[in-house]
């Protein structure tokens, strides 16, 4: 289990990995690993596991705290396990409650016809499309019908039979968080159809859509309104220095869509010909801010400007229960250089040569921009849309607030 967790330390540290759904996917998938590696305790079970996961998770965020997407999934993770743990003590509360309210009759009728325990429905229950698994229904259906019923005086026979339900337990809590776990993985892994589901409702023939840089989940949505026969047509800001806006405008062009490539500086120029902004974003964070690639703060102040409803693409896994001015929040981090200036060229101003020992030209190539909650007039998620107001609801349906700050508990 280290070694996994320190290799995935190290790609997030030298940035070997990119994007916040691959991140996403990547850091639940690992999270699951060391959740069915780790072996618990008799007692107190989502303790001890809500305690590795905050270890692994803090090491997780400190190694690339701009991807927040990473403290995210963290975050999403321990909610699932508190979840799970309510839901099986619910259910052993539930079953002490038929037990002690039954007499023999019943508890025979009950033993011929077993049905599925509080911990499967409550599981079942997290979503629709995802029913009690094959494995849930075998493991529930002989404690119901195997396990012989004894009177107080077989103490040997209590004392084993509380072992097993504690080992059952135990395997319970792991089995139903690696399965809430793989329906969060499964809905990362889906969130760019989910979205693009929804282009149909928002894009209307001979509408014009302007975007900035290089998301899949900008063009999947782009190109799911072509593929439902909406003529419209498309200005892809290039996005500098990095000019992502390139290629998002070379796939568009292949696609079939009617694309015009235009600078950032000429935003403004040709926002008054827009009918609406769609974007991507990095995270969205608790009061319904976006942190987006650079560039795009000035794109939402041209749509406020002249009216242009600004439309922010994001999964659920990109929602961030921290504020942009929580102390561990980084919201931006500094790129090459080279990416501006070739070094070459401008090696003369960048010579140490005042008297103050400090460069002639300094070069600044931020990669994010934070766009406020008041230039965003809609956000669209795989779970619907929503205005920048509700994105707090969402994130208490997704989020504890015990787990807000991802730091193991000192026991002293």
């Amino acid at each position: 289990m280290n070694a996994l967790v320190n290799e995935f330390i190290i790609k997030l540290k030298k940035r070997k990995i990119e994007g916040s759904k691959t991140t996403a996917k990547l850091t639940a998938e690992v999270l699951r690993s060391c959740i069915s590696q780790q072996r618990l305790p008799q007692t107190n079970q989502a303790a001890a596991l809500i305690d590795t996961i905050r270890a692994i998770g803090e090491k997780l965020i400190a190694a690339n705290p701009v991807e927040l997407a990473v403290g995210n999934i963290v975050r999403r993770v321990l909610n699932i396990i508190r979840e799970e743990d309510v839901s099986l003590t619910a259910a052993a509360v539930g079953g002490l409650g038929v037990s002690a309210g039954s007499d023999d009759e019943d508890d025979f009728r009950q033993d011929d016809h077993p049905g599925l325990s509080a911990a499967a429905v409550a599981a079942a229950a997290r979503s629709t499309l995802r029913p009690p698994s094959l494995q849930t229904l075998l493991e529930d259906l002989p404690q119901s019908t195997a396990l012989p019923r004894t009177s107080s005086s077989g103490g040997d026979s209590d004392g084993k039979s509380k072992s097993a339900d504690k080992n059952s337990t135990s395997k319970k809590l792991k089995h139903n968080v690696i399965e809430a776990v793989n329906e969060l993985i499964q809905d990362i892994a889906t969130c760019h159809e989910q979205i693009a589901e929804q282009a149909v409702e928002h894009i209307h023939h001979n509408e014009v859509i302007l975007t900035l840089g290089n998301s899949r989940t900008v063009m999947e949505f782009l190109c799911a309104a072509k593929e439902k026969k909406r003529s419209f047509r498309v200005f892809v800001a290039e996005g500098a220095p990095r000019y992502q806006g390139h290629a998002l405008g070379k796939e568009l062009a292949a696609r079939g869509l009617q694309t015009t490539v235009i600078t950032d500086s000429a935003v403004f120029a040709v926002i008054s010909r827009v009918n609406m902004v769609v974007v991507g974003a990095h995270a969205v964070m608790a009061n319904g801010g976006v942190i987006a690639p650079v560039g795009m703060n000035m794109v939402a102040l041209a749509a406020q400007r002249h009216a242009v409803p600004f439309v922010v693409l994001a999964g659920t896994h990109k929602l961030c229960p921290l504020y942009p001015h929580n102390p561990e929040v980084l919201l931006n981090e500094l790129k090459s250089p080279a990416e501006l200036l070739d070094f070459g060229e401008f090696s003369d101003c960048l010579d140490f040569g005042s008297s103050s020992g400090s460069p002639l030209l300094h070069v600044v190539n931020p990669a994010f921009d934070y766009v406020p909650p008041n230039l965003v007039s809609l956000f669209i998620t795989d779970t619907g849309g929503h205005n920048a107001s509700y994105v707090y609801k969402l994130i208490a349906d997704y989020y504890s607030a015990d787990d807000i700050v991802v730091k193991p508990k000192l026991i002293s």
